[in-house]
């Protein structure tokens, strides 16, 4: 999949950068580090401006981002709660605690969404309650932004810098995405284990 974005890029340039990260946003085939480190690369090139580069891939975060917040906001929180009602207690989400975890995101949901843009998997998810719980579009577009251009900048800047050498940059990312994983997969460990407590050791 690298061999792809760097075909992408090399053909259609910023395009392809911004329309690589909107998808990986909402499909993530190429983490969106790598990207990013191949962007900065060629700005060190001079095949396009460090500015134009910040601003093209924070747009197509921005695309991807609002395609999952719009999934969020037709869905609607109803139709989520209706569906936990009938399915939580097998995973240990009561609707009560659904409610109060959306009640918590609409007072937080601004700082949730700056700073989840910069943690692999989770820059994804979280366009998804902003929608749920109906945050403003200026709201989410503000500090969705800013956590976009905050993460693409870092990524850019150390492609950047380390030039020909930008893979060494996703060494270190994959590192950090390993982490995020692994609390992933302690968290569906925790699903798992309450869906089969309610599911067979029921009284």
């Amino acid at each position: 999949m690298i061999e792809l974005a760097i075909s992408v890029i090399n053909q259609i340039g910023l395009i392809g950068a911004a329309l690589l990260i909107a998808i990986e946003v909402v499909v993530p085939p190429i983490p969106s580090e790598a990207i990013l480190l191949l962007t900065g690369f060629n700005v060190g090139l001079g095949s396009f401006g460090f500015v134009e580069a910040v601003i093209a891939t924070s747009v197509g975060s921005l695309i991807g981002a609002t395609l999952l917040y719009l999934v969020g906001y037709f869905f609607t929180q109803e139709r989520l709660e209706g569906i936990i009602a009938k399915f939580g207690k097998y995973v240990g989400l009561p609707t009560k605690d659904f409610q109060k975890t959306m009640k918590w995101f609409e007072r937080f949901g601004g700082p949730l969404v700056l700073f989840g843009r910069m943690f692999p998997i989770i820059r994804s998810l979280v366009s998804i309650p902003a929608g749920l719980v109906k945050m403003g579009v200026a709201k989410f577009y503000l500090f969705s932004g800013i956590g976009i251009v905050i993460w693409n900048t870092l990524w850019i800047t150390i492609g950047y810098n380390l030039g020909e050498n930008w893979a060494q940059g996703e060494e270190f990312a994959q590192i950090l995405d390993y982490i995020i994983y692994g609390l992933v997969a302690l968290v569906g460990i925790y699903v798992a284990f309450n869906f089969v407590k309610a599911v067979f050791f029921k009284r």
